[in-house]
């Protein structure tokens, strides 16, 4: 999954020949799950029309901060559209509009929206050799890159003139690249690997029945979206869960029984940065399992339990570099069990949730958590989606490791 998807993408056009690979530019936007939104200067639309713009963006293009022939027509307001971005584009950047860029020239929507922009703003040029290579551009795109712009650097080619040379626009897929490179380059899990456990385990009593619980693997699952969404390559190792993840840096691994998910979790955990545990792991097994079906020829049935592996303690005991994190799921005396734990088994965190708090728990969309750090100070949160829960989670993580 691209780090794209979801994204609001404001792309500003020029005139420059160059614009009329925008509509490519917009496609493949759409295709990686970016919402667009296109500004044109007037000018540019000489070279490609706003209707093909607005077909592939689905969505309205901006060219003026109002319409001259309709005295009810709503101004386009710059600022609203500066802030809705979470990542504005200009492409191509004439010569013409860097230097407007850099002086702060305000005389279109393109470059009022611009100027109001709070998100990254990236740039790629489009010109002649000659123009590209003059002394007045060159110090536009250093003085463009001072201000926190982010250059895309213009290719060698054929260029509209004919001559052959630097200053043709980069390609739309190398574009896309650019930006996804650069964005995954700044995330702050870049380079860290996290292994996660998350859903519950099923211990087999016989070939049709197993005793589990009610982990639905929905709090694990979004954890793993969070860590990934910000650069960390994750092992989600789960248990009989219907839940669904679709990105390139999670890689599922699926187990069943409690054994099965200490040895994965075993198999991963010298490789990873961040260790967060949050599967509901069974802590019984039936001693004995039966080969075949149990027939039911008895009022009564009595299966005999076993311990089965501790998996958060085995890991808490071999951790070096690792920041390791349980969870907690109590029903009472919720902070001195969740401490208990925490020091019992060597963890640098955990987290807790209570069943006496309403919306929290298996199978629920939403979540309540506590923070316990090693030191043992407590960070409670409200009751929030378990989407949001995750980011805090994350996020809290990111905080100890600075």
């Amino acid at each position: 999954m691209s780090v794209l998807r979801g994204k609001k993408i404001l792309l500003g056009i020029t005139a420059g020949i160059a614009a009329y690979k925008t509509a490519n530019l917009v496609r493949l936007f759409i295709k990686l799950g970016a919402e667009v939104k296109v500004i044109m200067t007037p000018a540019s639309k000489d070279f490609i029309t706003p209707l093909t713009l607005s077909t592939l963006s689905k969505n309205p293009v901006h060219s003026a901060f109002y319409s001259k022939e309709d005295e009810n027509e709503l101004w386009n307001n710059h600022v609203d559209l500066g802030l809705w971005a979470d990542y504005m584009l200009i492409a191509p950047a004439t010569a013409n509009t860097l230097s407007k860029m850099v002086s702060g020239t305000c005389n279109n929507l393109l470059l009022a929206t611009y100027l109001s922009a709070k998100c990254p703003v990236y740039f790629a040029p489009a010109m002649d050799l000659d123009m590209y290579q003059h002394p007045s551009t060159k110090q536009s795109l250093e003085k463009l890159q001072s201000f926190g712009n982010i250059l895309i650097p213009a290719t060698s080619g054929e260029l509209a003139s004919g001559l052959v040379g630097e200053g043709r626009m980069a390609a739309p897929e190398d574009i896309v690249s650019f930006i996804e490179n650069n964005i995954l380059s700044k995330l702050p899990l870049k380079g860290k690997k996290v292994l996660l456990t998350a859903g519950p385990t099923y211990e087999a009593i016989d070939p049709v029945r197993f005793i589990g619980n009610h982990s639905s693997g929905k709090m694990g699952f979004a954890i793993a979206k969070a860590a990934a969404n910000l650069g960390a390559e994750v092992y989600l190792i789960s248990g009989p869960s219907h839940q669904q993840i679709q990105h390139s840096l999670v890689h599922r691994i699926d187990v069943v029984s409690a054994e099965e998910m200490y040895q994965a979790s075993h198999q991963y955990f010298n490789e990873v940065d961040i260790a967060i545990l949050s599967a509901a792991v069974a802590d019984y097994k039936p001693k004995n399992l039966a080969t075949q079906k149990i027939k039911k020829t008895a009022a009564s049935l009595e299966i005999q339990l076993t311990p089965t592996k501790d998996i958060l303690a085995s890991l808490g005991k071999i951790k070096k570099h690792q920041f390791l994190v349980g969870f907690a799921l109590e029903t009472h005396n919720e902070i001195q069990n969740a401490k208990s734990k925490l020091e019992k088994k060597n963890l640098d965190a955990i987290v807790l949730n209570s069943l006496q708090d309403k919306g929290a728990g298996f199978a629920t969309d939403t979540n309540k958590i506590t923070i316990i750090d090693k030191d043992l100070n407590e960070k409670s949160f409200e009751l929030k989606s378990k989407v949001a829960v995750a980011e805090d989670i994350i996020n809290e993580i990111i905080k100890k490791l600075v």
